[in-house]
């Protein structure tokens, strides 16, 4: 039952990267695994023979400097033993069927201590990879962005001290004023409920949702007001209805079409 659970919250993670992973891509990139991209271009991920799963993003990439490679980012939620067996068999097969450099990143997504190996030094073989915690992050990095899919990214980063609840109160109100429209809105919402278990801030995430609710209320009933006030403007100024007509039109008080009008005619 427990082995159930994992699998699915697991599935839950992986099906979040991959809706968001090309909205996020070129800024995982810049600031996190410092490649400053000129040209990208995508790879099909059917690199394997075997039944084991494909690569989280493939990428041919050009960087500032002229330099060309396969780019392979891999997401990890739990500790691997054999990562770096897996990291080993992607670059052997991406370098044979590209022949380009390959550069590798495993980034983790989890709060455990890192112990998944990332190197193999044998007598005829020495290979290592470059293994990432989100946990070590400043999530200020993400708070940055103007893109909601990378901003949510930031209830998995550090918070530097900063009280859990005021710095999701801060992710939340960065989401909100990044996003347009309610289905976008509860969607990113929705990502960090399930991206919260892995932090265990379910409760925090509540009450600092809890916390912003009156303030998205008031910015949705500004916005709700400012487009009735159009509607009104118009009906005032191109149809010959009454106040009380048109109050009923815009289902709005008499008093707000009073207030409209008084406005327009100061103008």
């Amino acid at each position: 039952m427990e082995a159930n659970k994992k699998k699915r919250q697991s599935n839950q993670y992986d099906k979040i990267f991959k809706e968001n992973i090309e909205a996020v891509i070129s800024s995982i990139m810049q600031n996190i695994l410092e490649i400053t991209a000129v040209s990208v271009e995508e790879l099909p991920d059917d690199i394997q023979h075997t039944k084991e799963r494909k690569p989280d993003t493939l990428k041919k990439i050009t960087d500032d400097k002229g330099n060309t490679f396969v780019l392979q980012i891999e997401f990890q939620v739990k500790n691997e033993d054999d990562m770096v067996y897996r990291m080993l068999d992607y670059y052997g097969m991406l370098e044979r069927k590209y022949k380009l450099p390959v550069k590798q990143f495993v980034i983790f997504l989890g709060a455990d201590k890192l112990t998944m190996p990332t190197e193999l030094n044998r007598e005829r073989l020495k290979f290592s990879y470059p293994l990432i915690s989100l946990s070590t992050l400043d999530y200020h990095i993400f708070l940055k962005s103007d893109k909601p899919e990378e901003i949510i990214l930031g209830i998995l980063a550090n918070f530097k001290g900063e009280n859990p609840e005021n710095a999701l109160k801060q992710i939340l109100i960065r989401v909100k004023e990044t996003t347009e429209g309610d289905f976008s809105l509860n969607r990113y919402f929705n990502q960090l409920r399930v991206l919260a278990q892995l932090r265990n801030l379910e409760l925090n995430l509540k009450n600092a949702m809890d916390s912003i609710a009156e303030y998205i209320k008031e910015e949705r009933d500004v916005l709700y007001l400012r487009g009735q006030e159009k509607i009104i403007e118009s009906l005032l100024t191109k149809l010959n209805y009454s106040l009380e007509q048109i109050a009923d039109i815009a289902g709005v008080s008499l008093d707000f079409v009073k207030s409209v009008k008084q406005r327009l005619t100061t103008k």
